[in-house]
């Protein structure tokens, strides 16, 4: 079973350069997507969601684990 989560790299800190600090969301706080069986169904949810939304500042991006 494979977990697919959304969630961000960066967030906004005006002390770090251009604002932002490296700060990828905690996966247990993450927008769930999706769940499926295969890595091939995970990696092709992944695909879409990634090319059909523009990440933006924060680099919003999807991406799944098996270990959840």
């Amino acid at each position: 079973m494979y977990e697919i989560r959304v969630r961000n790299w960066w967030r906004e800190n005006s002390e770090w350069p251009e604002g932002l600090e490296p700060w990828p969301t905690p996966w247990e706080k993450a927008h769930l997507l999706a769940k499926c069986n295969t890595e091939e169904e995970a990696l092709a949810i992944c695909e879409e969601y990634n090319t059909t939304h523009k990440p933006g500042r924060l680099s919003r991006k999807a991406e799944f684990s098996d270990r959840y």
